[in-house]
């Protein structure tokens, strides 16, 4: 098997790493932080001069960093928006919700490197001149969460905090709540619902002040751009758009699923093969879930992509999360649509009608294709209402709902016609998913009222 390119999990074999401070001090932990605290003024060749906040601002920008939460938004840009001329508290909040579906790299990076993100954030704060840093992590991440207090609890207790006030706060368990407005209103100990844009986060966010918002490895990458420099970073991985590494999240029918740290640009066959020893028990690929469930599913002549945002582009497909499932050929394809459907119908929060109504619908269309009950019509009827909820909602969970159904009627429909001429599933109880329970299962009723037994 191939070595990984570790660069934000470098050292994690390290006896020690995750849970010593001394130790991850020893690697040279906080070194980036002191460097960035130290910088003096630049003076430029036009006169201006930067301060170290702008310097590092930056050197974000220059190193191509893209936030790797899932919309893939230049870093150093997204920094430059914030509003530090307004007087009020600038906020910088970590996300580390990480609801989407086949995504656990946060998780891994929270569990294994914690002093790393931490130092990202003391370095995010200094550069957008923040003194307010919360870590939004998920609710059920309990492990997570002690192995990040403590080493939090190690890093105030060394000094290393200065005069930023950074907290940890577990949410809820809402998938909702892994948008940034959503966040912003559940961290105010609202009801974790989107907001209305504009205004966007940068101008008014948390408590109607500036605030940049950057999932955990985004955050974590921060210190090794400066770490090593913006020009070197840049060369890393797939330039000029996709630089750096990602920590893949490799799952489904594979020999050896996981999290991997690799380049951009690495394809996705030698992800699954090389890398996850390929698809589990000699079977077939079907497909392949790339991005995580909220994106169109990748058929397997089109595995030689390469992973990096333009390349995918280009096939109409999106990195994502760095979300790579595989599928094999046990699986019903219709009943993975049906899961994907129900599970964000179970998810919506209900703000937005595209997304409340058109998600049971989707269940509903994809069920009777499952039952065999739809018609050919049905067809047109399901993509109209895939395209009814696609960019008409207030944030992206319809969007994530429709696409990923959408993509598998169009690039598996004459597996949903088998259905039809087979008046049910053909895959019967061989299916990897028939006995796979939905969430939203459990709120089924039945819609006339049964007659009790005598």
């Amino acid at each position: 098997m191939p070595q990984e390119y570790r660069l934000i999990l470098k050292n994690v074999d390290a006896p020690g790493y995750t849970s010593d401070l001394e130790c991850y001090l020893r690697h040279g932990g906080y070194e980036t932080l002191k460097k960035a605290l130290a910088l003096p003024p630049k003076d430029l060749p036009d006169g201006r001069r930067l301060s170290a906040p702008e310097q590092i601002r930056e050197d974000v920008k220059l190193s191509g960093l893209r936030g790797r939460g899932g919309a893939g938004f230049s870093c150093g840009l997204k920094w430059s928006f914030v509003d530090r001329r307004s007087g009020k508290p600038i906020y910088l909040i970590c996300n580390a919700d990480e609801s989407e579906p086949g995504t656990f790299k946060d998780r891994e990076i929270m569990l294994r490197v914690p002093h790393r993100l931490i130092e990202g954030c003391l370095i995010a704060a200094h550069a957008i001149q923040s003194a307010h840093v919360f870590i939004y992590i998920r609710g059920e991440y309990s492990t997570e969460y002690e192995v990040l207090s403590a080493a939090l609890e190690e890093a105030r207790n060394a000094g290393l905090l200065g005069g930023v006030a950074l907290t940890i706060h577990r949410g809820a368990g809402a998938y909702i709540c892994g948008e940034e407005t959503a966040l912003l209103e559940s961290l105010e100990g609202k009801r974790g619902q989107p907001r209305s844009k504009p205004p966007f986060p940068a101008l008014e966010g948390l408590y109607d002040s500036p605030t940049l918002i950057n999932n955990v490895e985004t955050i974590t990458n921060v210190a090794k751009v400066l770490e090593l420099g913006p020009e070197e970073y840049a060369q890393i991985g797939s330039p000029p758009d996709s630089t750096g590494t990602r920590v893949f999240c490799l799952s489904g029918n594979v020999v050896r699923p996981g999290a991997y740290e690799a380049p951009h640009g690495i394809t996705v066959r030698h992800l699954i093969e090389d890398i996850g020893g390929g698809v589990a028990n000699g079977r077939k690929l079907k497909a392949v879930m790339v991005g995580g469930s909220s994106f169109p599913v990748m058929t397997p002549d089109q595995i030689d992509t390469p992973l990096d945002v333009d390349s995918l582009a280009q096939k109409g497909l999106f990195i994502g999360s760095g979300v790579i499932t595989a599928v094999d050929d046990r699986t019903c394809i219709v009943q993975f649509a049906l899961r994907i459907a129900q599970f964000y119908m179970h998810e919506s929060c209900g703000k937005c009608t595209p997304c409340r109504v058109g998600t049971r619908w989707l269940v509903q269309l994809v069920r009777s294709f499952e039952e065999g009950s739809a018609s050919e019509d049905d067809f047109d009827l399901l993509l109209d209402v895939c395209d009814r909820i696609i960019g008409k909602c207030l944030c992206v969970l319809g969007d994530s709902a429709a696409m990923p159904v959408a993509s598998c009627v169009t690039k598996f429909r004459d597996e949903f016609r088998a259905h039809l001429e087979h008046g049910g599933c053909p895959f019967g109880e061989d299916s990897s998913l028939a006995h796979l329970f939905a969430p939203s299962d459990q709120h089924r009723h039945d819609a006339v009222a049964q007659k009790a037994p005598v």
